[in-house]
């Protein structure tokens, strides 16, 4: 029977699939892109099974097949009950209780194209092995599968058999990912042997298998994090709702969501909660807590975002991001932030301290709860805002006014000296004028000068323009790394001449927002000019109009994630001198767009075991 089987399996690839066959590619380090995929979700009264068999991996699931796909061969194929009975107990066996094998049922099979699943990893290197990471095969085609196996008492324990050969090993490379009442047990791993989960019904949050490598990355009831930047401290908490019962009285109407009419008001009570017990110390001192920012969180291996709207939220995954920031001066030398947020159920509560130099992973627990973070960046140097100043070889001509007028008013004093000559009078007086007027010529000099002849671009070399434009652009996007919006506008003054400001300042703030931050500004860590030319302004009197493309690579981080933004810019900035230091007084936005493929998320190492 497993011989015309086979070959009814091969005949309705040809019939079913009319795409050219390729030879299987088996992805040995990122699961999601395995061949064949299995979510297994266990709900109140059963286990449901979701499948996709990769095309090429269907003669090991030939009791899945479709009857029609069968008679199409010509062969009359057994009931589908009796190849279902044998599925469950020869197949992918699912055991309550290491005693009794659950029984499938078939809801739904029919063929498909496979579902994307992000991968944002392959094709990059893989550390260990350094090898590219592979992504889903190339042939999309899949059988999907959808059944259920019914239980009457919910199991304690349930064990997952793939497969298996005569050496216990499996035969099929399947990507799989475990839900329990909703809650991801596990990221995507490979079911490559019999695995047991151990389920956890009064919070399935704390469900999970016994091999330690099944596990999701985000296993922690709560994580807490230090974001320390020049003028700002950061302290971000990431808390799951459920856990905040521990401490405070949810209200809550039900047990399975967070209503909408109860978003805001539980929301707020949380933020309240955190705020009070921020214990924070800046080099030892206290400052004054702001509420920067409290928000429903949607948290995974690659992302994380806010979730602003009100909306119904199962309460088994609810986590709630509260963001408390600390103004001060400069960069501090210590931080420190106690964690009192233990429970029965807390034990442990991942953390991270992230600088300049990258983040520093740390688990707190109840008798070791204090994050400590200290200044060991001995070649840091804070950003700083300059004036660029305007080199003497691009200047006109300089004029020192004060000392033309000093020589201005000898020639009077001289003539006074030759009439006195004349006369034999004493030229003394006149004299100690002279010595005077030469003194004071020479002490202006380098003051109150004006420089005639305008500037001109036949004085300014390519590699000047892409220096300019560039040590200006640093400062324009420098200036928003302060946090006072009167701080801003002061460094933005520095380059940026009065009337601009406003217009700067309102474009940044739009362009620069990371919407997976929840609309947070990125800060700009790079910056790229990749063309520029300058000519004459044909619009203003002794200014240069720079045509210029440049990208800015902005980022910000949140929960241990870093989202970059990166933008292309092309635009005419008008540039003049303005005592001695160069400014940008006209900008014409030409272009802007954003350019990166994806955003990318790393995670930033925080441990969440």
């Amino acid at each position: 029977m497993k011989k015309i089987f086979t070959l009814c399996y091969l005949i309705s690839i040809i019939i079913i699939f009319p795409l050219s066959a390729t030879a299987d590619w088996i992805n040995l380090t990122g699961a999601q892109s395995a061949p064949t995929i299995a979510e297994i979700y266990v709900e109140d009264d059963q286990v449901r099974l979701v499948f996709e068999i990769y095309v090429h991996d269907m003669d090991k699931f030939i009791d899945l097949l479709p009857d029609e796909w069968i008679r199409q061969a010509g062969v009359e194929p057994p009931p589908l009950e009796e190849r279902i009975k044998g599925f469950s107990r020869e197949t992918l066996q699912i055991i309550a209780d290491d005693k009794e094998v659950l029984q499938a049922e078939m809801k739904l099979v029919e063929p498909r194209m496979r579902t994307d699943r992000p991968n944002p990893f392959a094709g990059a290197l893989n550390p260990f092995t350094g090898q590219p990471i592979p992504g889903p095969p190339e042939d999309k085609r899949v059988l999907y599968a959808e059944l259920v196996y019914p239980f009457t008492v919910r199991p304690e324990i349930l064990t997952i058999i793939p497969p298996l050969d005569e050496r216990g090993r499996a035969t099929v490379s399947i990507g799989f990912i475990f839900y329990h009442g909703g809650v991801p047990v596990v990221d995507y791993r490979y079911l490559s042997e019999p695995s047991i989960v151990e389920l956890d019904w009064d919070d399935p949050w704390y469900s999970a298998f016994k091999n330690k490598q099944l596990k999701r990355t985000l296993q922690a009831g709560i994580r807490t994090f230090i974001y320390v930047e020049p003028y700002e401290v950061r302290h971000e908490v990431l808390v799951r709702v459920k856990d905040v019962a521990a401490w405070v009285d949810l209200n809550l109407r039900g047990d399975q969501y967070i209503e909408i009419d109860e978003f805001d008001p539980l929301r707020q009570k949380i933020g309240q909660f955190l705020l009070e017990q921020e214990k924070v110390l800046i080099d030892g001192k206290s400052y004054k807590p702001i509420l920067d920012r409290v928000a429903f969180v949607e948290s995974s291996m690659l992302r994380s975002r806010f979730i602003d709207q009100p909306e119904r939220i199962p309460l088994n995954t609810a986590m709630i991001g509260v963001v408390i920031t600390y103004l001060h001066e400069g960069m501090p030398q210590e931080v420190t932030a106690e964690c009192t947020l233990f429970s029965d159920r807390i034990q442990q509560v991942p953390s991270s301290m992230v600088d300049p130099a990258g983040p520093f992973p740390y688990t707190l627990t109840p008798d070791d709860n204090v994050l400590k973070w200290t200044n060991f960046l001995k070649s840091y140097t804070i950003p700083t805002v300059d004036m660029v100043a305007v080199a003497e070889k691009h200047q006109g001509l300089a004029v020192p006014l004060g000392s033309v007028a000093c020589l201005l008013l000898l020639f009077p004093v001289v003539w006074g000296i030759s009439r006195r000559k004349k006369t034999a009078r004493s030229v003394k007086p006149l004299l100690g004028l002279v010595v005077a007027l030469v003194t004071a010529a020479v002490i202006l000099l380098p003051l109150f000068q004006v420089s005639f002849g305008a500037t001109r671009t036949s004085r300014i070399r390519a590699d000047d323009s892409r220096a300019i434009l560039d040590s200006l652009l640093k400062n324009v996007y420098r200036a928003f790394d302060f946090r006072d919006e009167e701080d801003i506008y002061d460094k933005l003054a520095i380059s940026v001449s009065g009337d601009l400001l406003e217009d700067i300042y309102l474009q940044h703030c739009k362009s620069m927002v990371v919407e997976q931050a929840g609309g947070a500004q990125a800060q700009v860590k790079e910056i790229d000019i990749q063309k520029v030319t300058a000519e004459d302004s044909p619009e203003y009197d002794n200014a240069l109009a720079f045509r210029a493309q440049w990208t800015a690579l902005g980022t910000v981080g949140h929960w241990g994630h870093i989202h970059n933004r990166q933008n292309l810019y092309d635009a005419v900035l008008t540039l003049t001198p303005v005592d001695g230091s160069w400014k940008i007084i006209d900008l014409e936005l030409l272009e802007e767009k954003r350019i990166d493929p994806f955003v990318k998320i790393q995670n930033a190492g925080v441990s969440s075991q």
